[in-house]
């Protein structure tokens, strides 16, 4: 299947893009990117240089991802997440001259497979996000959140575990998905 990449959008030719995927409006998308097959990459969505994306991946409008990123394989990331890059953020050093790109410190951020993160979450740089982990809309994430773990609030707090369908699994096995509890909790 073709590649879409909407007028307004602005893709860099180092960029490297799967099949099936469509970037919308107003999208940024820098050089030595890779997006696998079947992506999304919804309106005014910013993806920095380097950054990572499997394939079967959903990205909503408004999202920025900045490098250091990794989105693997079927995440969906809703809109305005702010993956911020910086631990230590100043304009400016202790002297006052401004700060450059060679001040900044790159730390990776990861987001395993099958994750979903909720609108206007905000990931701090240097944060694993598990597999099929659920981060609640509004999240600040702070620390690593483990495979098949619900979090929410700021910062971000376990609440629960869900399954691979999104659903909360407390015992016994997920109706829709058939996985049982015990299975999410190793």
């Amino acid at each position: 299947m073709a590649i879409f990449i909407h007028q307004t959008a602005e893709v860099s030719p180092k960029a490297k893009i799967g099949e099936n995927v469509k970037i919308w409006n107003l999208a940024q998308v820098r050089e030595n990117t890779e997006i696998g097959e079947n992506c999304i990459i919804s309106k005014n969505v910013y993806i920095d240089i380097g950054v990572k994306i499997g394939k079967n991946v959903k990205i909503q409008n408004n999202v920025s991802l900045y490098n250091g990123n990794i989105i693997e394989d079927g995440v969906f990331i809703g809109p305005h997440v702010c993956f911020s890059n910086d631990k230590y953020p100043r304009a400016v050093n202790p002297d006052g001259t401004l700060k450059s790109g060679s001040d900044w410190e790159i730390h990776q951020t990861i987001v395993k497979t099958g994750a979903s993160i909720g609108a206007n979450s905000i990931i701090l740089p240097g944060i694993t996000i598990g597999k099929w982990a659920l981060v609640g809309a509004g999240s600040v994430v702070t620390k690593d959140v483990s495979d098949y773990s619900i979090v929410v609030g700021n910062p971000a707090r376990p609440v629960g575990h869900a399954c691979k369908c999104g659903k909360k699994i407390t015992e016994g096995k997920c109706s829709i998905c058939n996985v049982s509890y015990d299975e999410v909790i190793k």
